[in-house]
Order: structure tokens, then sequence, then C-alpha cells
């Protein structure tokens, strides 16, 4: 390529001349030019006041003339192509800052604002501006839709029951229609102990269910079907006891930031979507995110993070209602505290950043809710493990009172059975949410049946 100083120097032998005073080769105003065999005087030309020569001949001065275009071309040349590099480097740029704000990274910032695209693509009801009416099949405890999943055909590896696929972690499952049924049975065995109680299951799949492409989870790994195992207990519930289908809802959204990348729980919003599905159920109004308040803690690792290399950090996201709320921990040995707010908003980053939700872990929390559509003298008790402390605080918007139940400490603290305590404080419904994995641990439904005793 030609620099600007060659275009510059360009046949500078024509025209540059060096004026020498006392030099015995310039006679009368002529300047000698440099050939390679030595000093000429050009003939035709004279000195011009500026030391220049001027030439009296035509032919030279079309010469120069024609020498400065064609440097000037040059110039433009280098210019013009100069120029489309610049604008093709921002093109490029911009390209790969748009590409890395649709990949994975944007889905940690996807909650509001997924609601408003999803709001504004729906039909309007008269129960809500924004929402749609749900399928029946999409509730049934029948059907199980397969989850649309993306795969960029890339493996990835395996640390204990960790796969590490994509800098995200997946819980490995598996189960067979023994402990399905099982677990239907233990459900059924509660339901018959909550005389005059509705009772209600939910099966909270895990991550892997709906972020792990099926060439992964029928390979090398072994993940079984979540779908079977939840439709194989749900079947086997009896009348009394009404299955909460949630998976077709996450199915439907499992391209947003509905699980952590680090931690085996869902997120605020997954959690919210399995609300959804209940409030649908039952035919109650659900709460709209685009009326809360979005509040996000950034830099979770989760309970994967130090068993796992390579895993991103998460963002927790959570919502303030349009509602006021008093909330009472009891804490192990039985002291209490209210709160006003759901969350711990002391919650920092690390690994403890899911205890936001209703402050983590307690044996029992009791929400008091003034929401405008909570149901006079309707109240309801979760009896859950950890993937409950997500989804609790929305059931406020339904109910007047929430009792959280965590059947891992509850019955040690309570000094009661779980139909005393709810005859006591007139529960009027029932909801066991468990994630997928502790409905199929025999250990974990033990601890449940404590509670009964």
């Amino acid at each position: 390529m030609v620099s600007r100083d060659d275009l510059d120097n360009f046949d500078e032998s024509i025209d540059r001349h060096r004026r020498t005073n006392g030099n015995p080769t310039q006679r009368n105003g002529f300047y000698p030019q440099r050939t390679t065999s030595g000093l000429h005087r050009p003939e035709n030309s004279i000195s011009s006041a500026g030391g220049r020569p001027v030439y009296r001949n035509a032919s030279a001065r079309r010469r120069r003339e024609a020498q400065r275009k064609r440097r000037m071309h040059n110039r433009i040349i280098i210019l013009g192509i100069g120029l489309a590099l610049l604008i093709l480097i921002i093109v490029l740029f911009s390209t790969m800052v748009r590409g890395c704000s649709s990949g994975n990274g944007s889905k940690d910032k996807v909650s509001t604002n997924t609601i408003h695209q999803q709001q504004a693509n729906t039909p309007a009801t008269k129960d809500s501006a924004a929402s749609s009416t749900p399928s029946e099949q999409d509730l049934s405890p029948a059907y199980f839709k397969t989850p649309v999943i993306k795969d960029d055909n890339t493996n990835g590896e395996l640390y204990y029951s960790i796969y590490v696929w994509n800098k995200t972690g997946y819980e490995l499952f598996g189960s067979d229609d023994e402990r399905s049924k099982n677990y239907a049975d233990t459900i059924n065995s509660f339901a018959d102990k909550l005389s005059g109680v509705n009772v209600y299951n939910m099966i909270i799949p895990n991550h892997t269910e709906f972020g792990l492409p099926e060439r992964l989870k029928s390979g090398d790994i072994v993940s079984t079907s979540q779908a079977d195992c939840i439709k194989t207990a749900y079947a086997a519930l009896h009348q009394n006891v009404t299955p909460i289908n949630i998976y077709n809802y996450l199915a439907d959204h499992n391209e947003e930031y509905i699980y952590f990348k680090s931690d085996h729980h869902w997120t605020g919003l997954g959690a919210y979507y399995a609300y959804k599905a209940f409030a649908d159920t039952l035919n109650l109004p659900a709460l709209r995110l685009d009326a809360c308040t979005e509040k996000k803690i950034d830099g979770f690792t989760g309970s994967f993070y130090n068993s796992a290399p390579n895993l991103d950090t998460d963002t927790v996201h959570y919502w303030e209602f349009p509602y006021t709320t008093k909330m009472t921990l009891t804490y192990d040995g039985g002291t209490t505290e209210t709160y006003d707010s759901l969350y711990y908003e002391n919650a920092t980053e690390g690994s403890n950043t899911y205890g936001v939700f209703i402050f983590g872990d307690n044996p029992l929390t009791v929400i008091q809710s003034q929401s405008p559509d909570a149901q006079k003298g309707k109240k309801l008790v979760i009896v859950k493990e950890s993937y409950g402390n997500a989804i609790a605080p929305y059931f406020t918007n339904n109910y007047e009172e929430v009792h959280v139940v965590d059947f891992r400490y509850f019955s040690s603290n309570a000094n009661k059975s779980l139909p005393a305590y709810c005859s006591e404080n007139k529960i009027t419904d029932v909801l066991f949410a468990n994630g997928v994995m502790s409905a199929n641990t025999q250990l974990q439904l033990d601890n449940m049946a404590d509670m009964f005793k």
C-alpha cells in the first residue's frame, strides 16, 4: 500500500530544486536537475521569486498538473479505503454487542420486560386487561408438552450429579414408576387426615428438564423423564387431592430466565409461572408482575458453584407488591419476629442470595395480606422445602393469610401435628409444593410424615 509520505514525495525529482547560492552549477537563474548522468540545466525554465522553477514550456506545466492530479487521486482512494474499513469495523462491533446482549447474558435481565411483551401479545379478558384464557389442555394433569430446547451440539462435563453445559449446572434426575406412586400414596394419606380442607399437590421439575437437550440426557449421562414421573404420580392421586400441573407453563417459557445457572432452584420468574398455573387452575385472579416493583441482586453463586467449575453467576429478581403485608417468622427454638416485607432486603451477592425470599428456610412463616383480590376468610398452608420460598409470596394476592410450613423443621418446633395446626388456625387450603428430587427421596417423605403423627 502506498503511504501518504510516499504520495507526498511522488516523483519529487521533477519539481524539487534546491537553491544553492554561489554554486558554480547555477547560472543566470537556471537550476540544475540531477539525473543518473550528473547535473544538467533544464531548458525553457527560469527561477521564480519563490525559488521554484517557472516553466515556459506548456508541456512541462501540463506534466506538473497531471502529477498533482495523480497525487490527489491517490490520496482520495486511500482516504476512501480507510473510511470503508472504519465503517466495517463499526458494523462488526455493533453486531458483536447485539449478539452478546441477546445471548445467555441477557437472560439475567429477563423479568418484567418479558411479562410486558407477553401481555402485549395476548388478548384481553374481563378479569385482566392483558391475560389470556388458560388452555384446559395445558392445565390437565395428564398432558405434558415437550419443551423446545436450543442445542448447539456441544458437549459438557459431569461433576458428581451435576452436568455442566454452556456454563450452566444441571442436576441429573433418576426415578421410576414405583417411587412416583409411593409419593402419591404418601400425599393421599396426608389428605385423608386433613378433613374439611382443600388439598392441592404441586411437583416442581428442575432445570434439567427444560434446559438440557435430550441427546445429552439420554447419551453418556442418564437423566430420566421428569414429565413421566410427575404424570405417573398425578394419575395415582385420589380425588380429594387436586394436582397442579405447572410443567406446561414452564415449558412455554423455558427460554426465559426461569432457573438459575449456578444453583438448583428456580428463579422468582419461574416461581411466578407456577403460581399462575395454580391461580388459573382454581380460576383465581393472578397477580400481575407489571403492577409490582422489581428489584434484583447480582452476583449469586449458588449450590453448584463450589462443586462444578466454569459456571456463570446469577441475578436474583424479586418483586414488591402493590399492597401491604405483614410477615411473622418462627425460628428454631420458637422465637418470633415480625416484618413488613416478604423479602430479606439486606441480602447481598454470594452463596446465600436465594435467602432473600421470605428470609430463607424457617419452621413456620405466617403472612397476612391486604390484597384487594384476597378472598375473605381464605387461608392457605404451603408445605414445602426450599423451592417453596420463591413461590410463597405470590399467594398473598389471593389469600388473607399464607402459612408457610417447612416440613424439615416444623415438627420439632410446633409441638403439634399439621392437622391440629390447620384446625387451630382455620386453614381452608393446603398445598404440597415439593421439588421433584424431594418427591422421589424417601427421607423427605418421612420428614413430611412426621407432621402427621
